[in-house]
């Protein structure tokens, strides 16, 4: 994707944040120019950054409210329900983790269906917490059990999950040195790391090593890596020049504004208007939410 020219001060004239208002009338209409190369298919193909992914722009995450094994759709019993009719409606990125609890669910919703013809991603877990004591270990034991778990000979993406200390590049550099093994194997196709924090976003800054970035994006600034969206784009479009994949994640604010529909479709636009966005993923719960939220991007992509 190809980002519409907006300086850093043009953006911060139509994005005001503070005390939390926003004004979003303006910011929406400055990104209002149609991305190049989109059609306005949301599930469309596109490439992320640099990477070997090639995706649809819309992928389900499935782990909202995910920790500890567990996420919403597990707690529902409605996991493999979910992912598959995410598959029959079109969409072929399917993010999963260690921590959500997700990898025996999204190979029963895909068992049958020829492998290259999805893209799978998942996160290691490696700070205290998130998965049990036991299952720790380096990046090419996690991996191999990664793959027995979701029944595939390889994993196009292997992150390291929720990364928010600015010296963590230096901190896991073992195991990023055991991914790009595994990559060199093509035991994973890509490596990367989903951030949580500013710093942790700006480490990855002139990384080579990362091919793909998950980072939290919104208008509003909601569970953002900063409150303030204007400190945290000029950073993702740093990301981006450097040819990193970009998956933008907690669009709804994890979920902090899931019912209100007017939020929801700026936020849409917004994302998908900043066009240094390559994919965003979406925490579904159930299997209308995804026919819903295909229709609203494919509204937002013919209005832009």
């Amino acid at each position: 994707m190809v980002k519409k020219n907006l300086t850093r001060r043009q953006f911060v004239s139509t994005v005001t944040v503070g005390a939390g208002t926003i004004l979003l009338g303006n910011a929406v209409n400055a990104f209002s120019a149609n991305p190049s190369g989109l059609s306005t298919n949301p599930l469309q193909v596109v490439r992320m950054g640099n990477s070997t992914i090639k995706s649809t722009l819309l992928g389900i995450g499935t782990g909202f409210s995910g920790f500890n094994r567990s996420s919403n759709i597990t707690r529902a019993g409605v996991a493999e329900k979910v992912i598959r009719h995410a598959y029959e409606r079109g969409i072929r990125l399917f993010d999963t983790a260690d921590s959500y609890g997700t990898h025996p669910y999204a190979a029963a919703a895909l068992k049958g269906i020829p492998r290259e013809e999805y893209t799978l991603v998942s996160k290691m877990w490696l700070t205290p917490g998130g998965i049990p004591d036991k299952d720790r270990g380096d990046a090419d034991q996690t991996v191999e059990r990664f793959r027995k778990e979701l029944q595939t000979d390889y994993i196009d993406l292997v992150q390291i999950h929720c990364m928010t200390d600015a010296n963590w590049t230096e901190k896991y550099k073992k195991q990023m040195d055991i991914l790009e093994d595994l990559k060199a194997k093509q035991i994973i196709r890509n490596h990367g790391v989903s951030v949580h924090s500013l710093e942790a976003m700006e480490a990855c800054v002139g990384n080579p090593w990362i091919d793909v970035i998950h980072v939290r994006v919104n208008p509003y600034g909601e569970t953002m890596d900063k409150k303030d969206p204007a400190l945290v784009i000029p950073v993702i479009e740093k990301l981006h020049k450097e040819g990193k994949g970009v998956i933008g994640m907690k669009l709804i604010g994890d979920g902090k504004y899931k019912d209100d529909s007017e939020k929801i479709n700026n936020t849409i636009k917004y994302v998908l208007g900043l066009g240094t966005v390559d994919n965003i993923i979406i925490g579904f719960e159930a299997p209308e939410q995804i026919d819903n939220y295909i229709g609203r991007l494919e509204a937002a992509l013919r209005s832009m």
